[in-house]
């Protein structure tokens, strides 16, 4: 989940909807600048926070018993692996970008368990293999993934309420195309990206929220009752190219 708090308690963004925002955000890339595989791209984008562990004990909260935001959450082999079997099981390229946001994830823990050093070496020959059995080359599995992240940055940007004020710009992410992009927020509200990605002068984009006035819960079932009986409140955005 992304947890933000609120004057009035939290406001809970499901990481699948999460994921659901990036591909309304990638439906609008610059046609001549999509990566092979285009429809398996999206799938794969809209399920790469996909896998995680049940509604169950306490797997949702903090040891308070608040809602748990995913940046706290311990690194899980576990959930890769569910990932990975989820994109398997429609294609090896779904599977590919999978593996690879694995590797982004973890490599940089590689040498501290030797289990995920193991799963790393793992994913080093599946990606081989993958690419091989999907009849793609490493620069095009490259800028696919490069792609996904591009438009898992942006709209976390959005769910996270990360726009500084007044104007001023933040970096997103460097594109699949080794170019920056920067947001801004407009005086009438509106979104400017720049450079300008998108296929359309003017794209709306939206995400499911959800706010809860209980600060704390026992268990998950308790948390997770609480969302299904939350109003659902949807957050929408306005990018424009021209001010």
């Amino acid at each position: 989940m992304i947890v933000t708090q609120t004057d009035a308690g939290w406001q809970v963004i499901n990481q699948q909807a999460h994921g659901l925002l990036a591909v309304q955000l990638a439906l609008h890339w610059k046609i001549e600048k999509r990566p092979v595989h285009w429809v398996e791209t999206l799938i794969a984008l809209t399920e790469h926070d996909d896998g995680q562990a049940t509604w169950e004990g306490r797997n949702h909260l903090t040891t308070a018993g608040a809602p748990l935001d995913f940046q706290l959450l311990e690194y899980s082999m576990e959930q890769c692996r569910n990932m990975i079997q989820i994109g398997l099981q429609k294609s090896r390229w779904n599977a590919l970008l999978m593996s690879m946001h694995t590797s982004f994830l973890y490599e940089s823990k590689r040498g501290s368990d030797k289990a995920l050093d193991e799963f790393l070496d793992q994913q080093t020959t599946n990606q081989t293999k993958w690419r091989k059995e999907s009849e793609s080359t490493k620069p095009e599995a490259n800028y696919a993934y490069a792609f996904l992240q591009w438009c898992d940055a942006l709209s976390l940007v959005l769910c996270m309420n990360q726009i500084p004020p007044e104007g001023r710009r933040l970096e997103v992410s460097v594109g699949p195309d080794a170019i920056s992009y920067y947001i801004r927020r407009r005086t009438d509200g509106s979104l400017a990206m720049e450079p300008w990605p998108f296929d359309t002068p003017t794209i709306e984009v939206h995400v499911e929220t959800f706010q809860l006035a209980q600060l704390v819960f026992k268990n998950d079932k308790q948390l997770y009752n609480a969302i299904q009986d939350a109003a659902v409140v949807s957050k929408t955005w306005t990018f424009k190219e021209q001010d």
